[in-house]
Formats: structure tokens, sequence, C-alpha cells
């Protein structure tokens, strides 16, 4: 049986996609402009919009740098033809930590505990070894570096590997992404604790991490079915990405929208039975008023109807059906987010505001003309890696 010929390497061409780097360079600019009038008018809630449209994004990029360490670390072949956009969307960290200053100029009307001295709150005091202000936005320091650091490297590598074809590059990428994972686990852990929990220092969960890590894998992997699908409809990547790929994301969905469910009942159910004041008042302020209908709106939205979905078969080897249901659980990933974060400025209820959006548009039309960019820079996919070959004939 003769082996199916290696692809011809292809680069996007985004000079040609006119209308759409206009429309993302006219939202961007308008959601800055809003912004920009919501810190003026309406400072905090500014912060907190600001601080839930990041969180959106860090976790995109956090999840996007996941799947490429874990695609080094256990040699999937499958992944190879898909691993270049990944690298692309890690690669937007370098740019994240612009949009995490706002963060540190709102960060008195964001966290209680930063405009409180020792002796006003016993258990601020017993938290003080982490939660102070130097150590607080040193660790904050650590984590752009080391996401901005791994993320370039592993770009850096897999495009060199395309101009000499060294089989080499890939067994070391795969040493780095052993000593990167216990190090990406720790930071986006403790980031999200830094970032998110300590919205309400009072309150805490060992599961908050891998919560946070769950939504990230699944939100990322769900923005590259939409991506491969949006470049295939542009003409790219036809004779690259198959049915079998999108397959086999599906299947990742799947199992990632169970884990996320798995996770966030654990944490749910652990906290009700314990029923100790610190840890129930998350859950009390996010099923008071209309936060309650939300919260219900999230577990059957981020869970129920995604997994009957992608149960079946034909839905994940389809890809444009498959992108419809990437696209829903992006959108639920945002609803998560907001419900994190939100209820800590409004908790008496759900109270919608044009910074919310305005925020998104800021953070997130930037970011999608620097990916742009960065998407036409080298090859579509890594063409000379070792493994193209099983990856363009992979069978489920």
């Amino acid at each position: 049986m003769s082996q199916k010929p290696l692809p011809k390497e292809e680069y996007f061409q985004y000079r040609n996609m006119g209308p759409l780097m206009l429309t993302l360079t006219a939202a961007g600019a308008v959601g800055l402009i809003i912004s920009l009038i919501g810190a003026i008018v309406a400072t905090k809630q500014l912060a907190f919009s600001w601080l839930f449209a990041f969180a959106v994004f860090f976790t995109l990029c956090a999840g996007s740098l996941f799947w490429v360490l874990l695609h080094y670390a256990v040699e999937a072949e499958w992944s190879v033809v898909v691993r270049r956009i990944l690298e692309n969307l890690a690669g937007l960290f370098k740019w994240l930590w612009v949009f995490f200053i706002p963060i540190f100029i709102f960060r008195n009307d964001l966290y209680k505990w930063m405009k409180l001295e020792p002796g006003q709150d016993a258990l601020l005091d017993g938290k003080a070894d982490m939660m102070n202000q130097p150590f607080f936005w040193s660790r904050a320091v650590f984590y752009f570096l080391f996401f901005a650091g791994a993320a370039m490297l592993f770009r850096w590598l897999s495009v060199k590997q395309d101009n000499n074809g060294d089989p080499w590059l890939t067994a070391n990428m795969r040493k780095y992404s052993f000593a990167a994972l216990p190090i990406f686990a720790l930071s986006v852990t403790i980031a999200s604790i830094d970032w998110l929990m300590a919205l309400d220092h009072h309150w805490f969960s060992t599961m908050w991490g891998v919560y946070i890590f769950a939504g990230s894998a699944l939100s990322s992997l769900s923005l590259l079915v939409l991506i491969c699908v949006a470049l295939q409809s542009a003409g790219y990547l036809r004779n690259v990405i198959t049915v079998e790929h999108y397959h086999l994301m599906g299947k990742l969905m799947l199992s990632f929208t169970t884990f996320w469910a798995y996770i966030s009942f654990s944490q749910y159910f652990l906290i009700w039975y314990a029923n100790i004041p610190e840890e129930t008042i998350y859950f009390i302020k996010r099923n008071t008023e209309s936060w309650n209908i939300l919260s219900i709106f999230l577990v059957i939205g981020h869970f129920f109807i995604p997994f009957l979905i992608l149960l079946f078969q034909p839905v994940k080897r389809r890809p444009h059906v498959l992108a419809g249901v990437a696209g829903w659980l992006i959108f639920m990933h945002i609803v998560d987010m907001y419900i994190i974060v939100m209820p800590v400025k409004h908790p008496f209820g759900f109270h919608p505001s044009i910074f919310d959006l305005s925020a998104l548009l800021a953070i997130g039309a930037p970011l999608a003309l620097l990916f742009l960019f960065s998407l036409g820079k080298n090859a579509l996919f890594p063409v000379r890696d070792p493994r193209l070959a099983k990856s363009v004939a992979i069978k489920n």
C-alpha cells in the first residue's frame, strides 16, 4: 500500500482578509474608546468588566499552551497538523501582559484586601504570606514570563524544524515539555487564585485551579475547531485537516465537557456538604436573585446541552456542525467567567453593562489581529515534522 504524499506547505495570506482586518480594527477601537469612557465615569464597573474580559482571553491562551505541551509530552501524531494554530494562539501571551496593566491600575477597586492594613482582618492576616502586594505582583510577572517564554520557545523550535528538518528538535521539545508542564500547572493554579479567587479574600477552594484549567482546556480546544473550520472555508488546509481530525477533536471536547462538569459538581458538593461559612459564601452569592438563573443556565448550557449533542458520532464528523457546538461552548465559557467575576461587584443580582462588551472587544479584537498576523508569518502546519505523514493519514 503506497504512502499518502505529504501535503505542500501553505501560508495564510492575511493581506487578502481586508474586510475582516478592518472590522477587527474598528471593533477594537470602539471597545477601547467606550472602555476609556468607562474608566472615567464608572471606574469600578470598568475594572470588573476588564478583569472578566481578561480572564476569558487568559484562559483561552493558557489552554492553547497546555495542548502544545501535551502534544509533545505524549508524542501525539494526530495533532501535528493543527499544532501550529495552537502555537500561534499560545504566542499571544507575549502581548497579553499589556492588557493586564489596567488590572494593576484598578487594583484597589478590584481587591478589597489590598486596602486593608495588618490587624484589620484576621482571615487576611492568616494568608499574609501569600496575600501581600509585593509578592502578588512579583508572581504576576513570573506568570507572564513563563507563559510567554514557553510559548515562544516551542513555536521557535517548531518553525526552526520547518527550515532544517532536524528530527532531534522533536525529541528535545518532548524533554522541554516534561519540564514545562509542572510549572504550567502550578502557574495556572496560583494565577487563578490570585486574580479570581482573591476577589473575595475570605473564600477558598482547594479545587479552584483544576476548575479553571478544565474550562481553559475545553474552550481553547473549541476555539481550535472554529479556526480550523474557518481556515478550510477560506480555502486553506483542505487536504491536511480531515474529518478524522475533527472526530478526534470532537471526542476530546466531549471528554473535557464531562471533566468540567465533574470538577464543577465535586467542588459544589464538597462545599455544600462541609457547610463552612468561608466556603459557602461563593455559592450563596451566585444562588441569589437573578444570579441563580444564570447559574442554572451555566449548568445546562455548559454540560447537558453539549454533552447530549456530542454523544452522537455524526456530529463529531461534520465540521460545521461541530463548529456550532464549539462556538456554543466558547459562549458558555464566557458566561462562566462572568459568573466568577461579576457577583463580587453586583452581589444582589445580574446587572449587565455596556462595559462588559466593550472590554471584550478592546482585548479580543487586537489579539485576533495579532493572531492573524502571526498565522501568516510561517507555514500553517509543521511541514517537516517527522510525524506529519502519520498525522495526515490518521484514522479513528
